[in-house]
């Protein structure tokens, strides 16, 4: 199977507001939108269809089969155990993954919500067919909701007392062996707190004007090249010797970034949490499994 070209996609996306007069405008956001993004064959077609009445859409799901045949298709929300993001509340989406590897992720705006969505400095109109934007255009699309933002000292505080709880409260899953609970701490909590931290310590090297990327991924743009190989290094095997060293290596990582990011603000790192957590941790690696007591 072949895949359709930008053109031929765009062509469609257009072609089925125009024979719909329900389809009042039709706008873009992600990637396609993003000025800083190098363009690649696996970009998704952002759209959104504004419309004044998402129930006759509704009623009958197949009429996206005009986009194409779809491998898999998501409609979140429809889904019970994987609601949509709050704010798309009002809205429905349809995620279309084609068989040619195209994908289309479909956002049906109800006019009233048309605000939410053009708030996003990245949307953009492809086609204004009712004349919705005439007295009001929107700016050039950037990124610039986008760009980390930063951190008031409450939200520094906060986020290294969320990183240094948790790694106490990994000690403990570590000497019972409990791989599994210990990789998920470090992967969905400490990994969460680390990655806001490197965040705040791009934002701190290039003056808060740049996106790190969803889930970190152009950390390696604009991280160091032994900074960014570092924080690889936290990515380990399921061994307790190599979750143990994942572990020292996230803290060693956390503390550089942090301390640095505390010297650019003018905050104040907090060496105890990091000295009185290492050290505990140190001991507790060293008990012995049939240990009575901790100390």
């Amino acid at each position: 199977m072949t895949s359709r070209s930008e053109t031929e996609m765009m062509d469609l996306i257009l072609g089925v507001a125009a024979k719909d007069p329900r389809i009042l405008a039709v706008l873009q956001d992600g990637s396609r939108s993003n000025p800083n993004v190098t363009p690649d064959i696996f970009q998704d077609f952002d759209i959104i269809y504004v419309v004044e009445d998402l129930t006759p859409f509704l009623q009958d799901h197949s009429w996206v089969d005009v986009f194409g045949e779809t491998m898999i298709l998501q409609m979140p929300e429809d889904m019970e155990l994987y609601p949509p993001s709050p704010e798309l509340e009002g809205a429905f989406s349809y995620l279309l993954q084609f068989k040619d590897g195209n994908r289309i992720d479909l956002v049906m705006a109800p006019l009233e919500k048309l605000g939410t969505f053009t708030a996003d400095s990245l949307c953009k109109v492809l086609w204004d067919k009712a004349g919705l934007f005439m007295d009001e255009p929107l700016p050039p699309a950037s990124d610039a909701s986008h760009v980390v933002e930063k951190p008031s000292e409450r939200s520094y505080i906060d986020c290294c007392n969320e990183f240094w709880y948790t790694n106490a409260a990994l000690a403990k899953g570590l000497w019972r062996e409990e791989a599994v609970l210990a990789k998920e701490l470090i992967n969905q909590v400490v990994r969460g707190a680390l990655m806001q931290m490197m965040n705040w310590y791009i934002g701190c090297r290039y003056h808060f004007a740049v996106n790190p990327g969803k889930f970190g991924k152009y950390y390696q743009r604009y991280l160091e090249p032994e900074v960014y190989d570092k924080f690889m290094a936290t990515y380990t095997e399921g061994d307790l010797h190599s979750i143990w060293q994942s572990v020292y290596t996230i803290m060693d990582l956390f503390r550089d970034t942090a301390r640095l990011v505390a010297a650019q603000l003018g905050y104040t790192y907090p060496e105890n949490w990091d000295a009185q957590v290492r050290a505990y941790m140190q001991h507790v690696q060293q008990l012995p499994k049939d240990a009575a007591r901790i100390y």
